[in-house]
């Protein structure tokens, strides 16, 4: 299925061209009857002839209703650019035209309507002027037909003419499956025994009834009960489909034009992003950052502030960069298009490609550009995972999860290696960054033991041989003053050694002290003094109190007064450090 816009200035009957197509007339409310003018968004489908169903969104051509009209052409295929042989090309053609290069479109057909009005020299006139207006521009080469609903004349032409458009539009552009679903809701309605219901184009991805959605503005959950084409119950849609989903969760007032479904962990909103600018040709004054801006994406207008990179203003005609900032983050993705206008003077003032959905650098020093090796060079080290919501782009990662470029890589390689050199005990790998911890596991001759990671043959700090002098010391352990502090240090954080306000045991120690608890608990069962453990260890006084402190510390010992009685743990082994 293929989406078209119809565009064209207001009353030049794009509307009655769609019912003349589809049977469906898309004007749906009472008010656009009674004006006979198109206010909002109108819908419609029909098969052609070669089978292919087209779906027709009808934009109100009034300059009043333009934001309805940019609403209903963010995610179109192809458009029917209309034109009233009596009055020809208008500002609102010209606006219309202007959104769509900008929105990027690449197929279009144009209808010469009302030719029943005219004379065979006015008809001429008007393809001659059709023709320069869309000089060099995407609709260059396309047909114009000449169309007259009241006499019929030219609708066939017209039904072959899409499509041709949506072969061209399969071959030269065709629909991208991201697997990441999202659809722009255009339409929020109660449907009586239904509930809440929206409609919508849905991109980047297929949906499933009974999927679980986010609204991206509220963070709602909503879940899909059913989804309708064309009228119709199917049980999966395709990318690129209109469609209208019956929502559960969810009420229809708390939900807008506008807003975004997606499956939450599948992106990344975004509430600042950089992007090219492309400057309307008729605009008559220069563009700066200063001045009320709306931005339009998707089916959504929003409030905006600009910056734009590298220069102090753009001119009419002129292409530069430019910083975004909304006031709410909203699902985007590299190469989404977007309009800018000025609220304050209600004019377009251009459009362009979103490049990057969460710019790092400032403004000042910015250069934007859809290339994941920048956004990798930016972030110096990121996640498979992490760039994929950046830039929509699957990338394979170079180490464990992550991607990096060659130098950094290559460095970080390096920078390990020489710590894993430098350390008689290795490295702890929880003080390692996640992806130095990535890295490290790739090194040859790396062995990680109880949470550390060493060269494979490196003695291991837990055989150095202070450690057999402290446990063969039992109680009566040697002064540190004597030793390498760091390396006691790292024996201590290893659990063999344990400190006591700088007097240090061999973890066996305290096992030799709760023995030695237990058969003096036997002579006084109501406690016992400082004095007592050490004539029964044999220590002095400046060993006794700090293995005392360690078994109270465990639970071994209690103290009650100036006596000592058993803990909790006094029968059980002793604690690790």
């Amino acid at each position: 299925m293929t989406v078209i816009a119809t565009a064209g200035h207001v009353d030049h009957g794009k509307s009655s061209l769609v019912l003349a197509l589809t049977g469906t007339d898309p004007d749906r409310w009472a008010e656009e009857k009674r004006r006979g003018m198109t206010i909002d968004l109108g819908f419609a489908h029909t098969q052609l002839p070669s089978g292919e169903t087209a779906s027709f969104i009808d934009v109100p051509g009034h300059i009043r209703f333009l934001r309805n009209m940019l609403a209903g052409v963010g995610a179109i295929d192809g458009c029917i650019l209309v034109v009233d042989a009596k009055e020809g090309w208008m500002p609102q053609t010209e606006e219309h035209f202007q959104i769509l290069k900008l929105l990027g479109l690449q197929h279009g057909v144009i209808a010469l309507t009302k030719v029943d009005l005219v004379d065979a020299k006015v008809e001429s006139d008007r393809r001659n002027e059709i023709r320069t207006e869309l000089r060099e521009s995407f609709l260059s080469d396309a047909p114009i037909v000449s169309v007259s609903v009241v006499s019929s004349k030219g609708l066939d032409e017209i039904r072959n003419a899409i499509d041709v458009l949506i072969g061209d539009s399969k071959r030269n552009s065709p629909k991208r499956n991201r697997n990441r679903p999202r659809l722009w809701i255009d339409r929020s309605f109660s449907s009586r025994g239904a509930g809440t219901v929206v409609t919508g184009t849905l991109i980047d991805g297929s949906l499933d009834s009974d999927t679980e959605l986010t609204v991206v503005r509220t963070r709602q959950r909503v879940r899909v009960r059913e989804i309708q084409q064309h009228e119709k119950s199917t049980p999966q849609l395709a990318p690129g489909h209109r469609c209208a989903l019956n929502l559960v969760g969810v009420n229809h007032a708390e939900i807008f034009r506008g807003d975004a479904l997606i499956i939450e962990d599948q992106w990344l909103p975004s509430a600042m992003f950089d992007a090219s600018l492309t400057i309307v040709p008729s605009l008559q004054h220069r563009v700066t950052r200063r001045g009320s801006y709306s931005v339009y994406i998707g089916s959504g207008e929003f409030a905006a502030k600009i910056r734009l990179i590298g220069t102090r203003e753009l001119q009419a005609n002129e292409t530069g960069f430019v910083r975004i900032a909304l006031q709410t983050p909203i699902s985007i993705l590299p190469g989404d298009r977007y309009i800018l206008r000025e609220s304050g003077r209600q004019e377009t003032i251009g459009g362009g490609e979103i490049l990057d959905i969460a710019p790092t650098l400032r403004a000042s020093k910015a250069k934007p550009d859809r290339s994941v090796d920048r956004v990798i060079s930016e972030r110096q080290w990121v996640t498979a995972k992490e760039l994929e919501l950046l830039t929509g782009e699957a990338c394979q990662p170079m180490v464990g999860d992550w991607l990096t470029t060659a130098k950094l890589l290559d460095t970080t390689r390096k920078e390990l290696a020489l710590k894993l050199a430098k350390t008689s005990d290795g490295l702890e790998i929880s003080r390692l960054k996640p992806h130095e911890q990535a890295v490290l596991a790739t090194l040859p001759d790396v062995v990680i033991e109880m949470g550390r990671a060493r060269i494979k043959g490196a003695s291991s700090i837990t055989e150095h041989p202070y450690v057999g002098l402290f446990a063969k010391a039992g109680v009566t352990p040697p002064d540190t003053k004597t030793l390498d502090r760091n390396i006691v240090r790292q024996i201590v954080q290893r659990g063999l050694f344990v400190d006591i306000d700088g007097v240090v045991f061999h973890i066996s120690a305290l096992e030799i002290a709760r023995l030695n608890v237990q058969k003096i608990l036997q002579q006084h069962p109501n406690g016992f003094t400082v004095s007592q453990f050490r004539e029964t260890l044999g220590i002095t006084r400046k060993h006794a109190v700090p293995l005392l402190e360690a078994l109270d510390r465990r639970a071994i010992t209690k103290r009650n007064g100036d006596l000592r009685v058993g803990g909790a743990r006094l029968n059980g082994e002793p604690s690790q450090v």
